[in-house]
């Protein structure tokens, strides 16, 4: 969130939105630092330790893992496999990462957050190996047969502006079908924006643009979302204090 400006603002803008529950993910040591600091600062913030799959630098796991003791962090992520950035870090490097945390993740019974670019069978494959495993594919932007996949192994998912895009019928269907019980919202900020606020940073408060078209695809007022999500959140993230 620090990329947003403000951070003291950029809650109470959410806070009076009526996002009152934020989670900062950490993308690599330092920025999951930063989370912790701001999930100290910020009653609404819980924090996220992780290391983006593309950052070239290989994590220090040691102090990830002293990091994600503190009791404000909820989970262990932005982790993933991304394999369709130019230049990226090779296939098997990230793969070596992903067991890793997914270990750590086991080892201190927290959930993951992943993302997924042109991997879905090797995480489908990691996840299987790792027994217990729990989390949410971060940004989910694929079609059902892939959704039925990642659910069937009993995962959430996670959707952000991206559905409101007009190209974006497929994945709408995805959300008209997720099982209530692990359906989550998120902003993905400072990206992620919904199509009417493309070119804009995002920003937590911008999650009703995502939770509107959800209700109204799910046959839901707002109010009943955000009880299902408050649920679902909660379920996941076992360290978020009610």
């Amino acid at each position: 969130m620090e990329e947003l400006g403000d951070v003291t603002e950029v809650v109470r803008e959410a806070v009076e939105a009526g996002v009152t529950g934020l989670i900062a993910m950490g993308v690599d040591l330092e920025r999951s630092r930063t989370a912790v600091s701001l999930a100290h600062q910020h009653s609404e913030v819980w924090a996220a330790v992780g290391h983006f799959p593309l950052e070239p630098e290989d994590p220090d796991i040691d102090a990830l893992r002293e990091l994600a003791a503190d009791d404000r962090v909820v989970a262990i992520g932005e982790i993933g496999l991304d394999f369709e950035a130019v230049g990226g870090v090779e296939p098997a490097r990230q793969i070596e990462r992903i067991e890793t945390f997914f270990g750590l993740a086991r080892e201190l019974s927290l959930p993951v957050s992943i993302h997924n670019r042109g991997a879905g069978e090797e995480l489908a494959l990691a996840i299987k190996r790792h027994p217990g495993l729990r989390g949410v594919m971060h940004y989910f932007a694929l079609e059902w047969d892939w959704a039925e996949r990642f659910l069937d192994l009993g995962f959430y998912l996670s959707f952000a502006g991206l559905i409101t895009r007009p190209s974006r019928a497929a994945l709408r269907e995805v959300v008209k079908r997720c099982p209530p019980d692990r359906l989550l919202l998120e902003t993905d900020s400072p990206y992620g924006n919904a199509h009417k606020r493309m070119g804009v940073p995002n920003r937590p408060a911008y999650l009703f643009d995502t939770a509107e078209v959800v209700a109204e695809l799910r046959g839901l007022d707002l109010h009943e979302l955000d009880d299902l999500e408050t649920a679902n959140a909660r379920t996941l993230f076992t360290r978020i204090r009610r």
